[in-house]
């Protein structure tokens, strides 16, 4: 069994659920910030993650099994994410003493939802562990199989 692979897609997960992580702290950190009078404003970001491979289900399986010689795969192909801006509207807020108000009074701030960022960051936190519980199972594993190879 090549252990390199498991290694490979739970490091991939860890990378992903850091950038979650990431995105959301800086979310989370921009969500009180006005925009200011010229109109820049922080967009809220998010992640993407785009998988590298296309084609049918069976064809990915397919690839996976076997080679074009027969033999068995040598890796996988592991997804990509991105860091992209959100869509989201920007939340208006009344407060006419405030620097950055428009004429009505109303000052414009990001499009972030804290329930929402925080419920990722925790979602994000947990995958992040359980990736790194992956991890070390394989590599409890690789150990073993040595142990065992080492013993007869």
């Amino acid at each position: 069994m090549d252990y390199s692979q498991a290694f490979a897609i739970s490091a991939a997960g860890m990378s992903t659920e850091r950038m979650r992580v990431d995105v959301a702290a800086l979310n989370l950190a921009n969500a009180n910030t006005a925009q200011t009078a010229d109109g820049v404003s922080y967009r809220p970001l998010r992640v993407i993650v785009r998988s590298l491979t296309a084609g049918t289900f069976a064809q990915r399986v397919d690839d996976g099994l076997a080679d074009a010689s027969g033999a068995q795969a040598t890796s996988l192909p592991l997804p990509q994410a991105d860091v992209e801006p959100a869509d989201v509207k920007p939340r208006l807020s009344y407060e006419p003493g405030h620097p950055f108000a428009d004429k009505k009074g109303f000052v414009s701030y990001p499009g972030v939802d804290t329930a929402t960022e925080m419920v990722g960051l925790m979602t994000a936190i947990r995958s992040y562990e359980a990736n790194v519980a992956a991890m070390n199972t394989a590599r409890t594993l690789a150990l073993r199989a040595l142990d065992i190879g080492s013993a007869s």
